[in-house]
């Protein structure tokens, strides 16, 4: 009896030992998850804070300026661009809603004299007119307006959310920036002192290719707006300021950023005239060849030396982690392993 008691007491204590381990894994995955958002704003505050560090070092250096004030510098006129952006923006978006508003019954009854309309409803007795007719009388009937004004502050509930991770992003990258050589510093003091040299240099090395490629990409960015805005008033676009912006912060994603703008944009395109959408879509054929096998390897070569099938491969698979901000990150960590690889791992393969 003995024996047995003992067994299933030591029975008793394994399986609440392991029940607690599973409840303390649950609470640390919960944590975890909580604490995720937390997470993203860190990781996309040091990566901005990265990326800004080229242009504060070279007014630093070229103007004479001291750090703080370097910092001021490029964050102020960056915050003036956007904030004249916006404002430029605001005003137009706010009249375009109203006058979609206002013609939506209109242009919805003119959907139901389209071909395609016209024989969907023979194929299926009129549910498509039917089903047009009604969301036109929801749209003019004002007893449904408190449900479009329930979605409209939920979305500006989701505005403000946004606009409250953008200042606390930024925020941080003030205090990455200022605080950087500190940082840098500190987790160097914690390298043993035999591999500090070591790890220093792959460590700017690393900063500075995350510093580049932000640039890089800003630039390949900047360009495609610029030419697409260019190209949308020509043509006589409508919302060629707003697409333009949609275009430039699509194009920050590698590989499937500028299809995703271009698409939008030969969308809107066909509101204008089906021609007009056709020369969009030519043009943007035209220039994705250009930027693909003439711009991105001359400015990105500069900044990242990696190849292209290991551009796309990382831009997979941190689209596939961690959504935006993984594609985002994944050339630079991508080339940041290979530059290990080359100085650390290759060598000591070769005994050297």
């Amino acid at each position: 009896m003995d024996n047995k008691g003992t067994r299933i007491s030591n029975a008793f204590q394994i399986g609440l030992l392991g029940g607690l381990g599973v409840l303390t894994a649950l609470a640390l995955g919960n944590a975890l998850v909580t604490l995720a958002n937390i997470f993203t704003y860190v990781a996309l505050a040091l990566f901005i804070a990265l990326g800004l560090e080229p242009i504060v070092s070279f007014i630093e250096s070229k103007l004479k300026f001291k750090r703080g004030l370097a910092i001021l510098t490029v964050v102020g006129t960056l915050l003036i661009v956007l904030g004249t952006l916006i404002w430029s923006i605001l005003p137009m978006v706010i009249e375009q809603t109203g006058h979609f508003i206002e013609s939506a019954p209109t242009l919805l009854g003119s959907v139901q004299q389209l071909d395609l309309v016209v024989s969907l409803d023979k194929q299926f007795d009129g549910s498509v007119s039917k089903a047009i007719e009604d969301a036109a009388l929801y749209l003019t009937d004002n007893s449904n307006w408190p449900t479009l004004v329930g979605g409209v502050v939920q979305v500006g509930l989701t505005v403000f959310n946004g606009f409250l991770g953008a200042l606390i992003v930024l925020t941080l990258s003030l205090y990455f920036m200022s605080s950087l050589s500190r940082l840098k510093n500190w987790i160097y003091s914690l390298v043993p002192a035999s591999k500090r040299d070591t790890f220093s240099n792959l460590s700017e090395q690393i900063a500075g290719s995350v510093g580049r490629y932000v640039m890089g990409q800003v630039t390949i960015a900047l360009i495609n707006a610029t030419l697409g805005f260019t190209m949308m008033s020509i043509l006589g676009i409508e919302f060629s300021l707003v697409l333009a912006c949609i275009t430039f912060g699509l194009a920050l994603i590698p590989l499937v950023g500028s299809i995703s703008g271009a698409t939008i944009v030969v969308i809107v395109a066909l509101t204008t005239s089906p021609n007009v959408a056709l020369i969009a879509a030519i043009y943007y054929l035209i220039y994705m060849q250009i930027e693909a096998y003439v711009l991105s390897p001359r400015i990105m070569n500069q900044a990242v030396a990696v190849p292209g099938a290991v551009v796309v491969v990382a831009a997979l698979a941190g689209g596939a982690l961690l959504g935006i901000l993984g594609a985002l990150v994944a050339i630079p960590v991508a080339a940041s392993i290979m530059l290990i690889i080359r100085q650390v791992w290759v060598p000591r393969q070769t005994g050297r």
